[in-house]
């Protein structure tokens, strides 16, 4: 459809693939992933051997599990990043049913690590965490819906997407995993909105979650011992926050130095969750606001593409993403400086990790997919078509 409205873009004949996908890339916003997944290496650099030499392993065997998942991950975002959005479209609404029945399954084949969530799958040589993969390609399907009921005649998509969005957060809530519900529950709020809904609906479904997270409350131990920690008015001292909090002030502008900082000794998360922390002790505040302006480069740089987009289905998809990725280092970080009620999430292509690293490549690749330059014509060539 859209194609018969704007035309369809040119393409050389015998065009190669790579040629025409390095033309048409978001390159800066490419250098930024990339400078991101560099300051991950560097900073698992600083905090990984202490958990390894805790666990018995080689010094730099995180460090090097990091650069295998993060190698595969950068491969993964290439690949994905050359693909056309239907094709993207039409794989991720395969990789979502795949991922929905893996996340309805965690109950009885799921496992918890001792942690108090069932949230990972064990395959004994590594894990597998559903919920991470479920994120981006929830994101694609919802707003494939979306777009589906902006057409004439089309299905009631944006009802659809809810329900699918409602579903996906209750399967997130049993494990408990509260924060990626949110995540979820934000990713679709952002593409409603952009979609055309209305004020009055978006601050009552805002009200609903508010609803929902008291309930939450009043009925689950785990949620309210976070909430009351967050709350409190001291930090115990003792508590992951308490430690990040700490490394954080004595790191200062400039930090203590290379391999001086003492967070990574006592936070068993210090290379995921908290990385952040690590990098605020050894490194002060420099690298930590050079962290936050690439994840802010990357985020306002995607969404400042898409404001050109015409075709609805890649501008919902693509503020999804984008949003969902700076959304995510926001939690991030904001829970190691107590900004926000701790919460187990990674700092895309920065924390060590498994399944959240690829999902990010896959995330961004999608991401940069959306993002390439296509033609769009002008304002004056839709109006002149009805001349």
């Amino acid at each position: 459809m859209t194609e018969m409205v704007y035309g369809a873009a040119p393409v050389r004949a015998g065009d190669p693939v790579l040629p025409r996908w390095w033309r048409t890339i978001d390159k800066f916003s490419m250098a930024g992933i990339l400078g991101l997944f560099g300051l991950g290496m560097l900073l698992g650099l600083a905090a990984s051997p202490p958990l390894a030499e805790r666990n018995g392993l080689d010094p730099f065997y995180y460090v090097t599990r990091q650069a295998m998942f993060g190698g595969l991950a950068i491969a993964i975002m290439f690949v994905t990043s050359m693909m056309t959005p239907l094709l993207i479209r039409r794989l991720a609404v395969l990789a979502f049913l795949a991922s929905f029945i893996a996340l309805a399954m965690l109950p009885f084949f799921g496992t918890d690590f001792g942690k108090g969530a069932t949230r990972w799958y064990s395959l004994g040589f590594a894990s597998f965490q559903p919920s991470e993969f479920l994120k981006p390609v929830f994101v694609v399907l919802c707003a494939w819906l979306m777009a589906a009921g902006q057409e004439v005649g089309g299905p009631p998509g944006r009802m659809w997407s809810f329900i699918v969005a409602v579903l996906v957060a209750g399967l997130l809530v049993i494990q408990p995993d509260f924060g990626q519900a949110c995540l979820v529950l934000f990713s679709w709020g952002v593409m409603y909105f952009v979609s055309g809904a209305s004020m009055v609906l978006i601050f009552s479904i805002f009200g609903l979650v508010v609803g929902a997270g008291i309930v939450a409350y009043n009925s689950s131990e785990h949620f309210a011992r976070r909430i009351d920690g967050f709350l409190a008015a001291e930090v115990d001292p003792t508590t992951q926050i308490g430690y990040a909090t700490n490394a954080i002030r004595e790191g200062g502008f400039f930090g203590v130095g290379v391999g001086e900082g003492q967070v990574k000794w006592s936070l068993p998360d210090a290379h995921t969750d908290f990385i952040i922390a690590v990098a605020a002790e050894e490194y002060g505040l420099v690298l930590v606001l050079a962290i936050i302006a690439l994840f802010l480069f990357v985020t306002l740089r995607s969404l400042f593409r898409l404001t050109k987009e015409r075709d609805p289905f890649i501008r919902l998809a693509g503020t999804g993403l984008a949003c969902a990725f700076g959304v995510q280092a926001m939690i991030n970080m904001g829970v190691a400086v107590r900004l926000l009620p701790a919460k187990g999430m990674t700092l895309p292509f920065v924390s060590n990790g498994g399944s959240s690293v690829l999902a990010a490549g896959l995330a961004v690749g999608m991401l940069l997919a959306f993002t390439r330059t296509r033609p769009q014509g002008g304002m004056s060539d839709i109006f002149g078509r009805g001349r």
